[in-house]
């Protein structure tokens, strides 16, 4: 008989090295695939130049109260791979707009970001044939009136089926 079969293993320093050696593998591992998908995704860029922006804050509150006193609603509906945009002063009538622009955004993800130019229907809505996919979207539409005055709004929508929800 082996008097060896018998005993148990011994625990070597060597085996202590490789458990060490594969618990921070394991670690270092994934720290550097979660770096990886870091960088490759959303810079986190807002702005190009944070002074730049701060300056113009107090200019665009100011601008932005003056347009939400005008009373203006903006209707933008996404349905059957068509965008649609009508812009109504605060009695319902319909406001003349020279021009309408809409980016879409992902609120995480640049990648898919895009805009599209709506061209002027005779019942004075705007309209794009463009299939919006699904998710949640960051939209900003901006109106130019004759005047040269811009009217803009942003929301944040959900489009699921290719129909805003």
């Amino acid at each position: 008989m082996n008097s060896r079969a018998g005993q148990p293993r011994q625990f070597t320093g060597w085996h202590m090295l490789a458990i060490m050696v594969a618990f921070f593998g394991v670690i270092i591992a994934v720290n550097l695939l979660m770096a990886t998908f870091a960088n490759t995704s959303w810079t986190g860029l807002v702005v190009q130049n944070t002074y730049v922006a701060s300056q113009q804050f107090n200019e665009r509150v100011a601008e932005s109260r003056a347009q939400a006193a005008l009373g203006w609603k903006g209707t933008l509906t996404i349905a059957g791979g068509e965008i649609r945009y009508s812009l109504n002063d605060a009695s319902g009538a319909p406001v003349r707009a020279e021009s309408v622009t809409t980016s879409f955004r992902r609120p995480a993800y640049e990648a898919e970001d895009w805009q599209v130019t709506l061209a002027r229907k005779a019942d004075g809505t705007f309209s794009a044939t463009a299939a919006v996919r699904d998710g949640i979207w960051i939209v900003n539409t901006e109106a130019r009136m004759t005047d040269g005055a811009p009217y803009q709004e942003a929301r944040r929508i959900v489009v699921a089926d290719g129909a805003v929800k």
